[in-house]
């Protein structure tokens, strides 16, 4: 996801009731690698992806800058 809306929605309303909690990270990525990838619209807007496949998902992690920051968290309830 390429916006942290987008990925708080998924965290709280999929990925709690998927797995019982949901986290969402904050990250950059080198501009130039990232831009390689093709940026899906997936519903609205807000619903932007970047594609990045299976196969290149350890480049991709080599490509972070800096921290991966936890900026939400979302146990289940009950």
């Amino acid at each position: 996801m390429t916006n942290e809306d987008y990925a708080i929605q998924i965290a709280r309303d999929w990925n709690v009731k998927a797995s019982g909690a949901g986290f969402v990270t904050r990250f950059d990525v080198d501009g130039d690698y990232v831009n390689r990838f093709p940026r899906k619209i997936v519903g609205s807007r807000t619903h932007e992806e970047i594609w990045v496949p299976a196969e290149d998902l350890a480049e991709f992690n080599s490509k972070i800058v800096g921290q991966i920051e936890v900026t939400h968290v979302f146990p289940k309830k009950g």
